[in-house]
C-alpha cells in the first residue's frame, strides 16, 4: 500500500515531475509554503522513498541512438536457474532500458535501444538468442513516439488537482 501522501505533498511532486531542478525557493512558492517546511517535507519524501531518484532524461536519436524496440521474450521453462541466466544477461545490457516480468503468453517485455537495425539484430543474435534459458523472442520496433512522460498522474492517486505550471 503507498505511503499517505496530503494535498501539499502531492503538488510538490508534481512540481517536481514537470522540473526536477526546481530550486526550492520557487518550488515552496508554487506549493504555498515558505522555504523550510517545503525543503522539510521535500526531505520527508526522499526518506520515504517517494522520490526514488532524480534524472536527466536524453534524447534518444540525438545521442545516436535512434531504434527504440518492445521484444517480448519467452523463457523454455521457469526453473530458477534459467531465470538467474536471463537476469544477468539483461543486468548487464546497457541496451536494455526497462524489463518487465509479464503475465500472459510472454514472460518478459524488454524496452531496448539501439543505434541501428544492424546493432539490434547483433544484440539479440549474440547476447539474448544465444542465452540458453530463451525460447523466443517477439521484437516491434516503434515507428513514432505519440506520446512519453515520465510523470505520475498524481490525480489518478487520489489527490486534488494540482495547478498548472505557466511554462508548460
Amino acid at each position: 500500500m503507498g505511503k499517505t501522501l496530503d494535498r501539499i505533498d502531492r503538488l510538490i511532486l508534481d512540481e517536481l515531475q514537470a522540473d526536477a531542478r526546481i530550486s526550492n525557493q520557487d518550488l515552496a512558492k508554487c506549493v504555498g509554503l515558505s522555504p523550510a517546511p517545503c525543503w522539510r517535507r521535500l526531505r520527508r519524501l526522499q526518506e520515504e522513498g517517494i522520490i526514488a531518484s532524480y534524472a536527466t532524461i536524453l534524447a534518444p536519436s540525438a545521442v545516436g541512438l535512434p531504434i527504440l524496440a518492445y521484444a517480448q521474450v519467452s523463457l523454455e521453462n521457469h526453473h530458477p536457474e534459467s531465470v538467474r541466466q536471463f537476469d544477468e544477461l539483461i543486468a548487464g545490457r546497457p541496451e536494455v532500458l526497462e524489463c518487465h516480468s509479464m503475465s500472459g503468453t510472454n514472460d518478459y517485455l524488454l524496452r531496448i535501444v539501439a543505434a541501428s537495425m544492424e546493432a539490434y539484430e547483433r544484440f539479440l543474435s549474440t547476447h539474448v538468442l544465444q542465452t540458453e534459458a530463451v525460447r523466443s523472442v517477439n521484437t516491434s520496433f516503434v515507428l513514432r513516439t505519440k506520446k512519453f512522460t515520465t510523470r505520475l498522474p498524481l490525480d489518478a492517486a487520489g489527490a486534488a488537482p494540482a495547478r498548472k505550471r505557466t511554462n508548460e
